[in-house]
């Protein structure tokens, strides 16, 4: 619960995350927050498992907030405005002096609607912009309606505001900044894996629709590489998210059932392990390629939604960040109707079939990595430096 309104308070930072991915986000800028406001700073909001782990109690649970595709959300429509004003509400209950909105755009975008109709007081930061270099430009113009301040993790995102008049600091991209090599050895020692075994990746993605849709052409394509090669080893890391709804699958589905299944939390050390990895497109063919995990990604969303996508909105040759930073296929990509089992398995045998084929990958992902990279301090500490800059300087 928040604490008296009537009680002398520090600055009270309130986060909103409405996705796993913006819930990791969330926990990892708290302390360093906290380290920039001196430790006068008290923290309440929306989150997950994560956030929770920080010491944030959400009375909101963030697997209501997670859709993926645009019927999806029309469907989801009138659950995502309601919960959006029981957040805004429970930001004023807060006395929110700060209110930090984490990527999730549909929501966070109804949060911050709704808090500044309740509490226009409130200090309002986006942390992670809608793509709009990818698709519907138009969402500048709103964020700049909706925000004061709008923390990219892109170089390339200045650009489609600059005509909004929205303050925007390059914070740099929080999954290279937090980047560490794991140790891959170890992981194939406490997993009896030999030495010489090949390792393929398999990653259904992070929510419970992506690996509805990814389940089948995955499955069975890593079903047909394997007949090919019966000694490849296949690990999966799994996220809290998915975990057990695939653990579920797998009992009726022995194609799964040759699976690894591992926590995600084990990433770090199961990339440094890998050889190639297939994989949801995501947060996590960002991480691959920071790892030099060779990869091929597949995604699908439902078909109409995929319709409205591809005619009106989608604006970019590529979904993969590495691509799009390369202006080139590097990573293939196998999207909606073309995410079947047998394409995925040539490209995949394609790769595992031939190191020159991996190095050369590996080579292309490290150019882009280059470019996604900004120098200096980590994204967490850059984004407390800039919340805290722009807070004194609306207090001045």
């Amino acid at each position: 619960m928040c604490k008296d309104k009537d009680q002398p308070a520090p600055v009270r930072i309130f986060l909103v995350a409405g996705e796993t991915s913006g819930d990791a986000l969330g926990a990892e800028i708290i302390e360093p927050l906290r380290e920039k406001f001196g430790g006068n700073v008290e923290f309440f909001g929306i989150g997950g498992p994560a956030m929770a782990a920080r010491g944030i109690d959400s009375p909101i649970h963030i697997s209501q907030l997670s859709v993926l595709g645009y019927i999806e959300g029309l469907l989801a429509w009138r659950r995502i405005v309601k919960l959006a004003q029981s957040a805004a509400l429970y930001a004023d209950e807060c006395s929110a002096d700060i209110v930090i909105l984490i990527d999730s755009w549909g929501f966070t975008l109804r949060v911050a609607r709704a808090v500044r109709a309740i509490r226009p007081e409130a200090l309002l930061v986006k942390y992670v912009g809608p793509q709009v270099w990818a698709s519907r430009p138009g969402r500048a113009k709103t964020l700049g309606q909706a925000v004061d301040h709008l923390l990219t993790i892109h170089p390339f995102d200045a650009p489609y505001y600059e005509t909004e008049s929205l303050p925007i600091t390059f914070v740099g991209n929080p999954v290279l900044s937090r980047y560490r090599p794991g140790d891959g050895a170890a992981l194939r020692k406490s997993l009896n894996i030999a030495e010489n075994a090949q390792i393929l990746l398999v990653l259904f993605g992070s929510r419970s629709a992506e690996f509805s849709r990814l389940h089948e052409p995955f499955a069975e394509a890593v079903h047909r590489l394997r007949k090919r090669h019966p000694d490849l080893v296949v690990l999966c890391p799994l996220s809290r998210a998915i975990g057990t709804q695939v653990r579920a699958a797998a009992t009726d589905d022995p194609r799964l059932q040759d699976m690894i299944f591992l926590d995600e939390e084990k990433n770090t050390d199961v990339f440094a392990a890998a050889d190639l990895a297939l994989a949801c497109s995501g947060t996590v063919t960002t991480e691959l390629a920071a790892a030099r995990v060779p990869m091929v990604v597949g995604y699908k969303i439902g078909q109409l939604s995929w319709a409205l996508l591809k005619t009106f909105f989608l604006k970019t040759r590529f979904v993969t960040l590495v691509n799009m930073a390369s202006d080139k296929m590097i990573v293939p990509e196998f999207l909606q109707n073309n995410c079947q089992p047998g394409a995925l398995y040539v490209a995949l045998e394609q790769l595992l079939g031939n190191k020159k084929e991996r190095d050369t990958q590996k080579k292309s992902l490290a150019v882009a990595i280059k470019k996604m990279t900004t120098d200096g301090s980590p994204t967490p500490q850059r984004v407390a430096g800039a919340i805290y800059s722009f807070w004194q300087k609306i207090k001045r």
